[in-house]
C-alpha cells in the first residue's frame, strides 16, 4: 500500500499516520459519543461503559492489571509523572536516580529539573554499539537510589536494552525500574510481568493511533505522588477529562498490533535490511548502534563526508531524519550518537530511516537511488 501519492514516508519513529480501522473506531466518539464518561448521566455512563473495556484491552496488550494503567497525553508526560511521582513519593528513602546518556530528552530534561530540586541523577555512558554496560550499572547503584530508567528501544538507532536483566539488578538492589518504551509498544511483545517493569510508559502515535493519547503501566503498589490535580481523575494519578476518541482509538491500535504483528515484523525487517544492505555497499558508510541487539525497522546509517541536513533538505518528497535538535537556530549533533562515542562529523553525516506497515519495495528502490544520487561526488544539485 502506497501511503502517499508523490511522497515517501520513512520517518515512523517520529509519528505513524493513523491506521484506518483505528479512525473508523474512534469517529464515532468525536461526533455522537461525546459525553464525559466521568458525568453521572446515563449518557456519560454509557460512555465509560465503553472506556472499561478499552482500558482493559489496552492493559492486558502488555500483560497488565487495568488498574494499573493511567491514560495521558502521551509518553513524554507520562515519563514526567513517572520520574517526578517516584522522586516526591520516595525522597524520604532517597535522593538518587539513574538514567542513561541516550535516553530522550523527555527523561534528560525531568532529570535535569529534579537535580535543580536536590535530586542527585548519575547519567550513565554506553558503549560504542548503544547497549548499556551492566557492570557499570551495577556499581553505579547505591543504597540511596529510588530509581532507574532505561529506554527499551532507542528511538535514534533502535538499540533494544536487556530491559529484564536491568530491572532484575534494581530490584535486587531495592529500586524501582522504570522504562521509556515508546518505541517498543506496538512493534514487539511486551509482558510488564515477566520483565519485572515497575512504570512502562508509551504513545499511541507510534503505533497508527492518533496523536494526544498514551499511557504509563504503575505496578500495583508502587507508590506514585500526583503530578496533575483537579478532580481525581485516573485514580487521581492523573486528574483531567478522559481523551476518548483517544482511548478507543489507542485500544484498537492494541487489537490490530497484536494480530499482525508477527506480520509487520517478517515484512518491515525484509524492507529494513534491504534498504541497509543497498546503502552499506556505498563507500564510506557504517551502522551506528548494535546490528544484532536491534528493532526491526529502524537503521541508523552514517554516511562519512556528507551533510545529513543538506541530503535530507535535497531529497525533497523523501522523509527521513538526521535525529538533531534544532534550537535558537544552532543546530547540534545527535546527543544518542555523541553518548556512542561518535565525533560531531560523523553525527551530522548521520541518517535514520525508520519503516512501518506502509511501505514498499519500490519505495525503498527510490530512496536508494536518491541516496546514491546524493552520495556521488559529481552529484550537482539541481
Amino acid at each position: 500500500m502506497r501511503l502517499f501519492k508523490n511522497n515517501i514516508y520513512l520517518d515512523y519513529n517520529s509519528t505513524t499516520p493513523i491506521d484506518p480501522r483505528v479512525l473508523d473506531g474512534m469517529l464515532p466518539f468525536l461526533k455522537d459519543n461525546f459525553a464525559n464518561p466521568s458525568s453521572t448521566h446515563h449518557f456519560g455512563q454509557g460512555i465509560n461503559e465503553k472506556v472499561r473495556p478499552a482500558r482493559e484491552q489496552i492493559a492486558d496488550f502488555i500483560n497488565a492489571k487495568s488498574n494499573e494503567l493511567i491514560f495521558t497525553s502521551g509518553a513524554t508526560e507520562a515519563i514526567n509523572i513517572a520520574i517526578k511521582g517516584v522522586a516526591e513519593s520516595y525522597s524520604n528513602q532517597g535522593k538518587h536516580i539513574i538514567t542513561f546518556s541516550t535516553e530522550h530528552k523527555a527523561v534528560l530534561d525531568t532529570c535535569k529539573d529534579l537535580e535543580r530540586k536536590g535530586f542527585e541523577i548519575t547519567y550513565l555512558p554506553v558503549q560504542s554499539n548503544g547497549i548499556i554496560d551492566i557492570a557499570e550499572l551495577e556499581k553505579a547503584i547505591r543504597l540511596d537510589t529510588i530509581l532507574v530508567s532505561v529506554m527499551y528501544v532507542n528511538n535514534e538507532t533502535g538499540v533494544i536494552q536487556p530491559i529484564k536483566e536491568v530491572s532484575k539488578i534494581a530490584h535486587e538492589k531495592g529500586a524501582l525500574f522504570m522504562t521509556d518504551a515508546t518505541q517498543a509498544v506496538g512493534k514487539i511483545e511486551i509482558d510488564v510481568d515477566d520483565l519485572g517493569i515497575d512504570l512502562l510508559c508509551f504513545s499511541g502515535h507510534k503505533m497508527y493511533a492518533p496523536k494526544g493519547i498514551g499511557g504509563l503501566y504503575v505496578r500495583n503498589k508502587t507508590k506514585l505522588s500526583p503530578q496533575i490535580h483537579g478532580g481525581g481523575h485516573e485514580q487521581g494519578f492523573r486528574s483531567g477529562t478522559l481523551n476518548v476518541p483517544g482511548i478507543i482509538a489507542l485500544a484498537k491500535a492494541c487489537e490490530i498490533s497484536r494480530e499482525e504483528m508477527a506480520l509487520n515484523q517478517r515484512s518491515i525487517s525484509i524492507l529494513r535490511d534491504k534498504l541497509e544492505t543497498e546503502l552499506l555497499k556505498l563507500p564510506n558508510t557504517s551502522i551506528n548502534g548494535s546490528s544484532e541487539n536491534r528493532i526491526y525497522n529502524t537503521t541508523n546509517i552514517c554516511f562519512l563526508g556528507q551533510d545529513a541536513n543538506v541530503m535530507i533538505g535535497r531529497m525533497k518528497n523523501i522523509a527521513v531524519s538526521n535525529g538533531s535538535a534544532c534550537s535558537s537556530a544552532i543546530v547540534e549533533p545527535s546527543h544518542v550518537l555523541k553518548a556512542m562515542g561518535l565525533i560531531n562529523e560523523d553525527a551530522f553525516a548521520s541518517l535514520r530511516f525508520s519503516l512501518g506497515k506502509y511501505n514498499t519495495f519500490e519505495e525503498i528502490d527510490v530512496v536508494v537511488k536518491k541516496i546514491k544520487e546524493l552520495t556521488n561526488p559529481n552529484f550537482k544539485n539541481a
